[in-house]
């Protein structure tokens, strides 16, 4: 046999051995386009251990994200792998066959996620888990330590040591808090941010147990000591957007955000000076309960249809496992749902010890389940509250019969 020919044939089986007969594609979607680098920083840790499957990483702009996915995979052309809305979000899909079913034995771990964060991820009607939750978002107070220092403030404990903090701010010249509505979803932030510990962990329960509803004393109440803060806004604040009130924050010109645990690592990249304190927004008394707004951001899911199932579910039991959940809160600072997590960011550890006094980011957990949704109006209503074209009582009603068009105990 000519030579040339047996070192073409032996460089070729070389070839082949080095490159998996069976090399399987896959594509993973997210909402997440700020956190690229760390998941593909993780996608490469699970392809290390798995040379045979590749996992493409396409992020979509969030607001549309729902849409993009659920037309893709109405279409057929869906990704194998996603990032999934959770709640209600999460059922528009998995009611429609969109996505894989999970448990215990396909998922390792699974059953020992806590049950409050595996129901946000379950369908209700048939009490089965569609995706792996991959994170507890919280609702609280963010401030810059520094000008806290500066100006001899520390953490209030009482609504009126709030105001009193904000008065010092405002009086040496700086703004008290970064915050705008002009983006609506921000109007629902600062209501689970500002109000949880005034309107109170029985209003929660109550409301749980169709016992109550939003005209309650206690959630106008929680709406009216909103109204009054936002007096520490920026100046023109309802016609400020998100991104903007960022950088009043980042920037230093403002000492407090009300917002998300998902802040801290988007405020550091923007500005790895900033010392970042969290704080639930106090209540009436020092004796109340100081209370955080919590739920889950959203989970990881297998398209139904994927063409390579047995990868997909090699990838989520990766996600779902103790060493990505260790990577997912180091790399970006959130509190992930896996078990055994050590939070070495004292920040962090605040955000985690804060949790343990909660009550569920309302409009999300419980009123996404119908249209209108609960998010919807009550983002609409408390702009106009803040721009003074409606009370809180107002607001309380609106929302009150807007959800009474499908949820059955306001129909009463």
């Amino acid at each position: 046999m000519n030579k040339t020919l047996i070192r073409y044939g032996a460089a070729l089986g070389a070839l082949l051995i080095a490159v998996p007969a069976f090399a399987q594609d896959l594509t993973f979607w997210s909402w997440r386009q700020e956190d690229r680098a760390q998941y593909e920083k993780f996608i490469d840790a699970f392809e290390a251990d798995n040379p045979d499957i590749t996992i493409k990483f396409e992020t979509f702009e969030a607001t549309n994200y729902n849409t993009i996915l659920s037309t893709a995979l109405a279409g057929g052309t869906g990704p194998d792998l996603m990032m999934v809305r959770a709640y209600g979000g999460l059922e528009t899909l998995s009611s429609a066959g969109y996505l894989m079913p999970l448990d215990g034995e396909k998922i390792e771990g699974l059953d020992a996620i806590p049950a409050n964060y595996l129901t946000a991820e379950t369908q209700r009607s048939d009490n089965t888990v569609y995706a792996i939750p991959f994170a507890v978002s919280t609702q609280f107070i963010l401030y810059n330590k520094q000008i806290f220092a500066d100006n001899g403030i520390e953490e209030p404990q009482t609504w009126d040591e709030l105001v009193a903090a904000c008065e010092k701010l405002k009086a040496a010249g700086i703004m008290p808090f970064a915050n705008g509505t002009a983006t609506a979803w921000q109007n629902e932030v600062v209501v689970g941010a500002l109000t949880s510990s005034i309107m109170g962990k029985d209003f929660y329960e109550d409301l749980a147990a169709g016992k109550t509803d939003f005209t309650d004393e206690r959630y106008i109440d929680a709406l009216t000591h909103l109204k009054d803060i936002t007096a520490y806004f920026p100046d023109g604040f309802i016609g400020l957007d998100y991104p903007s009130a960022q950088q009043l924050f980042t920037s230093g010109m403002a000492a407090m955000f009300a917002g998300g645990s998902y802040e801290i690592a988007n405020f550091r990249n923007q500005n790895p000076d900033l010392d970042i304190g969290v704080m639930a927004a106090p209540g009436e008394t020092a004796d109340d309960p100081k209370l955080v707004a919590t739920y889950v951001d959203g989970g990881y899911a297998a398209n139904a249809k994927t063409e390579h199932p047995e990868a997909a579910l090699k990838f989520l039991n990766y996600l779902a496992s103790a060493e990505f959940g260790q990577a997912f809160a180091d790399d970006l600072s959130n509190i992930s749902t896996i078990p055994g997590v050590e939070f070495k960011d004292p920040v962090l550890a605040k955000v985690a010890e804060l949790d343990k006094q909660s009550i569920p980011y309302i409009m999300l957990t419980d009123f996404r389940y119908g249209e209108p949704t609960g998010s919807v109006l009550l983002q609409a209503e408390v702009q106009k509250m803040l721009d003074n074209k409606a009370t809180p009582e107002e607001v309380g009603k609106a929302v009150t019969e807007g959800i009474a068009a499908w949820y059955e105990p306001f129909q009463k």
